[in-house]
């Protein structure tokens, strides 16, 4: 009987545990997706200063153009997840916002600070870096339905 009470035990413990594991990654989740936001809400406030002259309608257009990076998983998953990534990446973003801002040319800073809005958007929703495996495999986790096969 004592052996089924210290073993009943430790199963409470352990959900406990786990209880508070998952809240605290759920935390964390909402801390990124706020500091995403604030990405976003800068870079599209940068935009605002460097653009080009170009219509606002254009601009809402221009933001959804990196998606069009996902078309390669046509071609395959491995390259799908690497042409998704390269208009996804945030150390691309800051090296063209970098070049543009030491060459003083706008256009390639406006691509920059575009580039780096769609990211953050997207993470902030949800849709990191993608993983060579599967379009739904994410640096931020498993996009969709969990399933027991996609289980952290």
């Amino acid at each position: 009987m004592l052996i089924f009470d210290l073993w009943h035990v430790k199963k409470n413990i352990m959900r406990e545990e786990a209880k508070s594991e998952i809240k605290a990654t759920k935390r964390m989740a909402f801390t990124i997706k706020i500091e995403e936001f604030a990405f976003s809400a800068i870079s599209i406030y940068f935009l605002s200063r460097y653009n080009l002259g170009l219509l606002f309608w254009t601009w809402v257009l221009l933001f959804f153009s990196p998606d069009i990076s996902a078309l390669a998983y046509l071609v395959s998953p491995l390259i799908g997840a690497y042409g998704y990534n390269l208009f996804h990446n945030r150390a691309i973003t800051i090296a063209l916002i970098a070049v543009g801002l030491f060459t003083h040319v706008d256009l390639i800073k406006a691509m920059g600070i575009l580039l780096l809005a769609h990211s953050s958007f997207d993470r902030m929703m949800g849709y990191g870096l993608k993983y060579t495996d599967d379009f739904k495999h994410t640096n931020l986790g498993w996009i969709g339905k969990k399933s027991s096969r996609h289980s952290n």
